[in-house]
Parts: structure tokens; sequence; C-alpha cells
């Protein structure tokens, strides 16, 4: 891991550190799920304040925080800003598909879980 030497870089993991198990843990929390998947969108480096979440700003900081210590994503300051960015690149080299699948397959939960059933009333049991 990089090891910060002034307040303002922070550490991240080198490419060759990131692991498997570390990136799996991060995705598997909505709200950090919802983060990578507004950046992988967005497609550009965003600041902390750009998200808007449904949790305090000491765990927006959390999660920030696991993210970046398990290279999904990378911190750098510019002036008073923290910006973010998805460190797809290293992402996609070290476990090809990955973080596309997890995207592909969170879209389709949330379309799933907002759409209405499509089935009869009837299908369910109901008269």
């Amino acid at each position: 891991m990089t090891t910060a030497t002034n307040p303002r870089v922070l550490d991240h993991p080198a490419r060759d550190e990131i692991r498997l198990e570390g990136v799996l843990h991060a995705l598997s929390d909505a709200v950090r799920l919802r983060i990578v998947s507004e950046m992988a969108r967005e497609g550009t480096e965003l600041s902390c304040s750009h998200f808007d979440l449904p949790v305090t700003k000491s765990t927006t900081t959390h999660h920030f925080r696991v993210l970046r210590e398990s290279g999904v994503i990378q911190q750098i300051y510019r002036g008073t800003a923290k910006l973010n960015a998805l460190r797809r690149e290293d992402l996609d080299a070290l476990f090809p598909g990955l973080l596309d699948s997890v995207l592909d397959a969170a879209t389709a939960q949330e379309s799933r879980l907002t759409q209405p059933d499509p089935r009869p009333a009837a299908a369910e049991g109901k008269p």
C-alpha cells in the first residue's frame, strides 16, 4: 500500500495489492454499490458531496474509506474537494468482467425491485 506522508494524500493499495475478497466485500454493501454504480455511470471524478446517500456524513466517510482501501476507488484532493475516481482499469486488468457483471446484476436487481409484478393477480392465487 502506498503510504501517505502528506495528510492530503490518502493511502491506496497498489494494483498488485488489490485482492478479490476485498473488492467483493466493498461491493457487497448496498450503499457502496450505489456509489460505484453512479461513478461508473458518470465516468468521471466526482466529489463526495455529489452523492445523495441515505446515511450520515460519518457513515458516508466510512463507505468511501472501505472502497478506497479495497482498491475499488481512488481519492485525491483538488483544492478543498476530495474527488473520487473508479479504478476501472485496475479492476478490469485484475478481475476481467467482474465490475461489469456486478454492475449489470445491480441494475437488473434495481429494475426487478422497482417494477410492478407483471403477473395477473390470479397467478398469485388471488381472485
